[in-house]
């Protein structure tokens, strides 16, 4: 998986880009429109808001289990689609 990693200081942001934890990449400027414009080509933002009581309950359980919300959601999504 990668994520990303911003710097900001007065003049300018610089991002990085972490890849399995391991390799790191910057992105320039002027590719940075470039990535989100193609990571949006493969991905798609998901977001609702539920009871904080409900979510917290739900985040202890996924960090008992060592899943991120996200992986957990993934799975539950191909549950739903292999019915």
């Amino acid at each position: 998986f990668s994520f990303l990693v911003l710097t900001c200081s007065v003049k300018h942001i610089i991002m990085y880009r972490v890849t399995n934890g391991k390799e790191v990449t910057e992105i320039s400027p002027k590719s940075r429109a470039d990535y989100f414009k193609e990571r949006r080509k493969s991905t798609k933002a998901f977001n609702v808001e539920i009871d904080r009581k409900k979510m917290e309950a739900l985040e202890g359980k996924l960090s008992d289990q060592n899943k991120t919300k996200k992986k957990w959601l993934d799975e539950k999504i191909d549950e739903e689609l292999k019915e």
